[in-house]
Protein backbone atom coordinates (compact mmCIF):
# COMPACT_ATOMS: atom_id res chain seq x y z
CA UNK A 1 0.00 0.00 0.00
CA UNK A 2 1.36 3.42 -0.90
CA UNK A 3 2.08 5.93 1.73
CA UNK A 4 -0.51 8.46 3.02
CA UNK A 5 1.21 11.35 2.12
CA UNK A 6 5.26 11.53 0.25
CA UNK A 7 5.91 12.99 3.50
CA UNK A 8 4.79 10.22 5.49
CA UNK A 9 7.93 7.49 6.22
CA UNK A 10 7.97 4.07 5.57
CA UNK A 11 7.33 2.24 8.26
CA UNK A 12 4.20 3.39 8.76
CA UNK A 13 1.59 0.35 9.89
CA UNK A 14 -0.91 -0.13 7.14
CA UNK A 15 -4.65 0.34 8.13
CA UNK A 16 -5.98 -3.35 8.97
CA UNK A 17 -8.12 -4.86 5.88
CA UNK A 18 -10.93 -7.06 5.85
CA UNK A 19 -8.82 -9.43 4.54
CA UNK A 20 -6.79 -9.44 7.65
CA UNK A 21 -9.51 -11.37 9.48
CA UNK A 22 -9.66 -14.09 6.67
CA UNK A 23 -9.62 -17.55 7.96
CA UNK A 24 -7.47 -18.47 4.81
CA UNK A 25 -4.83 -15.91 5.78
CA UNK A 26 -1.90 -17.80 5.88
CA UNK A 27 -2.73 -20.35 3.72
CA UNK A 28 -0.99 -20.71 0.37
CA UNK A 29 -2.78 -18.91 -2.43
CA UNK A 30 -2.57 -21.76 -4.64
CA UNK A 31 -5.46 -23.80 -2.91
CA UNK A 32 -7.94 -21.24 -4.02
CA UNK A 33 -6.72 -21.07 -7.49
CA UNK A 34 -6.54 -25.11 -8.58
CA UNK A 35 -4.75 -25.80 -11.43
CA UNK A 36 -6.77 -28.75 -12.14
CA UNK A 37 -4.15 -31.34 -12.09
CA UNK A 38 -4.43 -34.70 -13.46
CA UNK A 39 -4.26 -36.21 -9.45
CA UNK A 40 -6.76 -33.61 -8.38
CA UNK A 41 -9.73 -32.58 -10.03
CA UNK A 42 -10.26 -28.88 -9.99
CA UNK A 43 -13.73 -29.57 -8.39
CA UNK A 44 -12.01 -31.76 -5.65
CA UNK A 45 -9.68 -29.18 -5.15
CA UNK A 46 -12.10 -25.90 -5.16
CA UNK A 47 -14.80 -27.97 -2.39
CA UNK A 48 -11.45 -28.38 -0.46
CA UNK A 49 -10.16 -24.45 -0.92
CA UNK A 50 -14.37 -23.98 0.25
CA UNK A 51 -13.82 -25.36 3.38
CA UNK A 52 -11.97 -22.37 4.74
CA UNK A 53 -14.83 -20.46 4.06
CA UNK A 54 -17.39 -22.02 5.81
CA UNK A 55 -16.81 -20.84 9.57
CA UNK A 56 -14.93 -17.50 8.04
CA UNK A 57 -16.10 -13.87 9.61
CA UNK A 58 -15.46 -12.11 6.33
CA UNK A 59 -16.74 -14.00 4.09
CA UNK A 60 -19.91 -11.76 2.86
CA UNK A 61 -16.27 -9.50 2.42
CA UNK A 62 -14.59 -11.59 0.39
CA UNK A 63 -17.50 -12.23 -2.20
CA UNK A 64 -18.71 -8.77 -2.54
CA UNK A 65 -15.07 -8.32 -3.44
CA UNK A 66 -15.17 -10.63 -6.04
CA UNK A 67 -18.33 -9.51 -7.55
CA UNK A 68 -17.62 -6.38 -7.78
CA UNK A 69 -13.67 -6.70 -9.39
CA UNK A 70 -14.90 -9.22 -11.48
CA UNK A 71 -12.50 -11.86 -9.90
CA UNK A 72 -12.85 -14.16 -12.47
CA UNK A 73 -11.26 -16.75 -11.13
CA UNK A 74 -10.67 -19.00 -7.91
CA UNK A 75 -12.64 -19.49 -4.59
CA UNK A 76 -13.86 -16.69 -3.68
CA UNK A 77 -16.50 -16.36 -0.58
CA UNK A 78 -16.73 -19.56 -0.72
CA UNK A 79 -17.95 -19.80 -4.42
CA UNK A 80 -15.95 -20.60 -7.31
CA UNK A 81 -16.02 -18.96 -10.44
CA UNK A 82 -18.48 -20.73 -11.92
CA UNK A 83 -21.05 -19.82 -8.91
CA UNK A 84 -20.07 -16.50 -8.74
CA UNK A 85 -21.12 -15.86 -12.60
CA UNK A 86 -24.48 -17.67 -11.70
CA UNK A 87 -24.68 -14.70 -9.50
CA UNK A 88 -23.98 -12.34 -11.59
CA UNK A 89 -26.16 -13.80 -14.53
CA UNK A 90 -29.15 -13.94 -12.44
CA UNK A 91 -28.57 -10.24 -11.03
CA UNK A 92 -28.51 -9.10 -14.67
CA UNK A 93 -31.39 -11.20 -15.13
CA UNK A 94 -33.51 -9.83 -12.39
CA UNK A 95 -32.38 -6.39 -13.52
CA UNK A 96 -33.66 -6.76 -16.92
CA UNK A 97 -36.71 -7.76 -16.01
CA UNK A 98 -37.25 -4.94 -13.24
CA UNK A 99 -36.13 -2.55 -16.50
CA UNK A 100 -38.92 -4.18 -18.61
CA UNK A 101 -41.33 -3.76 -15.87
CA UNK A 102 -40.91 -0.21 -15.00
CA UNK A 103 -41.11 0.30 -18.75
CA UNK A 104 -44.07 -0.76 -19.16
CA UNK A 105 -46.05 0.72 -15.96
CA UNK A 106 -44.28 4.23 -17.50
CA UNK A 107 -46.17 3.12 -20.92
CA UNK A 108 -49.51 1.92 -19.12
CA UNK A 109 -49.32 5.15 -17.15
CA UNK A 110 -48.74 7.40 -20.69
CA UNK A 111 -51.55 5.43 -22.24
CA UNK A 112 -48.77 4.48 -25.22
Amino acid sequence: MPRPSRYAPDTLPRPRQWRDEAACSGVDTDTFFPPGTESVPPRVAAMYAKTFCVECPVRAKCLQHALTHREDYGVWGGLDEEERAGMLREARLAAERQARQERERASAATGT
